[in-house]
């Protein structure tokens, strides 16, 4: 192959050679202006020696040096012409005038075909960027086409005398510096999802009254991993406590934030505290952990009793109810700033949540999409969970599959689904209710016990726990009525797990445990209780007062 015919039609050498002609003309042009000797002008000017055009170079040898790898082919099935020594010592010799599928099967394998008829076909270059080759170096090649001249300086048209020069430059140190960082990257996301998952519940406690299923689902391999967390906590007497959470932020720092504040969350619940005051405490702790860090939190409270769901949020989503008859409720307010902001004072709202009913609690990966407005997702979840039915965890992979989300999706999703199930026939007979309004007065005491002896023995108990659940009665109606103020009221509740007694009074000073001295005649009432019972407790009910309540668990049949 004639390299010098191949020359002009390199790519730019054209324009330098015009730019080269243009430069020597004006240079004769301005020399015979002046009349200035020729020894003279030498000793005026302070040019540098004049340095050899690229077309006056020698391009085989140029080529030949180049520790790139370099290849020529030639027409419509690219007729190899020219392989560089450096292409030789990665490949080894290839025989010249044949096919490139044949004489250069290694970018056969590579799909570098398609690519120089399209270099041959647009007349524009294209590239190919890192692929490993047979050698098991990385390369990234650029086919460019170039045209044959003419006798008369013209380039041809015709693609039989168009040809392509394959040039690959050797990528592997960037490729295995990439391949490195991505395999870090993969570990620090793996200890992130490894991280994330431990601190998240292993197994839902499942309350006497709901039946509850969650689902939590990191962000696809470019996302790293956020801090997304859920939880239910059984705070006796029935009531059951239910949060989600999402730290702003990702990686394992978020995570780390996310199990602490979990924690906490726990902590704080057993302390019995309306959701305001939970989330209040929450504020100051998120603040303490890392001023710098954020985080929405959804904290809510559900009594059976009280057929409600009473919640505060933290700048989070609004929970979502369906009701039996498949309207959706959205409980937007109130509402306050996330948690870490300080300063700011909760308050606690609630929204009906009855026999029948399915509520919904999630973080923001469920709706947000970067393409749309967020209530327009929250709108589309209402619309999903309109049409939801079937078991809390059938609703909880409804509704992520109808929110689009995937295995690669771009951020992390935590789902949290309770139901409230309405109970007829003969399991409706496993959970009822009995209450009795106390009057104060010498025959309070007596009339209580008579009356848990009447329901306990309607319920069919055995008669130990008959016993213990008369006697627990007796302890608890005798401390409301020495230290408590009316009104007073004692409910006994039976599920299909345990009997509930519990007893509210107006006055919000709560019992605690002591130990009585032998001589002291009284202080032994809830020790009795808490030695009889499966647990105790004691909370300050919304309206002023208190509930003291203890709870006895089923004997298996």
């Amino acid at each position: 192959m004639n390299f010098t015919r191949w020359s002009a039609r390199l790519p730019g050498t054209q324009r330098r050679a015009a730019a080269r002609a243009e430069h020597t003309v004006t240079t004769t042009d301005r020399r015979s202006e002046g009349s200035v000797p020729a020894a003279r002008a030498e000793q005026l000017t302070d040019e540098p020696p004049p340095v050899p055009a690229v077309d006056e170079l020698p391009v085989r040898e140029v080529l030949d040096r180049v520790p790139a790898l370099v290849a020529l082919v030639h027409g419509p099935d690219h007729r190899l012409a020219y392989v560089n020594d450096a292409y030789t010592a990665a490949f080894g010799a290839r025989p010249c005038g044949e096919p490139a599928a044949e004489a250069l099967p290694e970018l056969r394998d590579l799909g570098l075909m398609p690519l120089l008829d399209q270099a041959l076909r647009s007349g524009k270059p294209r590239t190919l960027k890192s692929r490993k080759a047979p050698d098991g170096r990385h390369y990234t090649f650029t086919c460019t086409p170039v045209a044959e001249d003419h006798e008369d300086g013209t380039g041809s048209a015709d693609r039989a005398d168009r040809a392509v020069l394959v040039f690959a430059t050797d990528v592997t140190d960037h490729a295995e510096a990439a391949e490195r960082l991505r395999a870090s990257e993969r570990r620090q996301r793996e200890t992130a999802v490894t991280l994330q998952r431990s601190l998240l519940p292993q197994e839902l406690e499942q309350p006497d009254d709901l039946r509850i299923a969650a689902t939590y689902q990191p962000g696809g391999t470019e996302a790293a991993v956020g801090g997304d967390w859920y939880d239910v906590i059984t705070l006796g007497g029935g009531r059951t406590a239910l949060v989600i959470g999402d730290v702003m932020g990702r990686g394992v720092r978020a995570a780390a934030v996310m199990g602490q504040l979990r924690t906490a969350v726990r902590a704080y619940a057993r302390l019995d505290l309306p959701p305001h005051e939970v989330l209040n405490l929450l504020d100051g702790l998120a603040t303490e952990i890392d001023a710098n860090q954020i985080a929405t939190c959804v904290y809510a409270v559900h009594d059976p009793n009280e057929g409600r769901l009473v919640y505060a949020s933290a700048g989070h989503l609004p929970i979502l109810v369906r009701d039996d008859t498949g309207h959706v409720q959205r409980a937007d307010e109130p509402t306050g700033p996330p948690l870490g902001t300080g300063g700011w004072m909760h308050a606690s709202g609630s929204i009906p949540l009855g026999p029948g009913s399915t509520a919904v609690l999630y973080t923001d990966g469920l709706v947000e999409r970067r393409d749309e407005d967020l209530d327009e997702g929250i709108a589309a979840l209402e619309r999903a969970l309109a049409g939801a039915t079937g078991t809390p965890q059938v609703v909880c992979d409804r509704l992520v599959r109808s929110a689009g989300v995937t295995a690669d999706h771009d951020d992390d999703v935590a789902v949290l689904v309770l139901q409230h199930p309405a109970r007829t026939g003969a399991d409706s007979e496993l959970f009822r209710n009995a209450a009795l309004e106390l009057l104060g007065g010498v025959e309070a005491a007596p009339r209580a016990r008579a009356f848990a002896s009447g329901v306990l023995t309607s319920w069919r108990f055995p008669s130990d726990l008959h016993d213990a659940g008369v006697l627990a009665t007796s302890e608890l109606v005798a401390n409301s009525l020495q230290h408590g103020t009316p009104p007073m009221r004692l409910r006994l509740r039976r599920t299909d797990r345990r009997l509930i007694i519990e007893v509210t009074d107006g006055d919000d000073h709560l019992p605690r445990r002591r130990r009585a001295e032998p001589g002291d005649e009284s202080g032994r009432g809830i020790a009795i209780v808490a030695t009889i019972a499966s647990h105790w407790g004691s909370r300050r009910t919304p309206g002023g007062g208190k509930a003291v309540w203890c709870e006895f668990v089923l004997p298996t049949t």
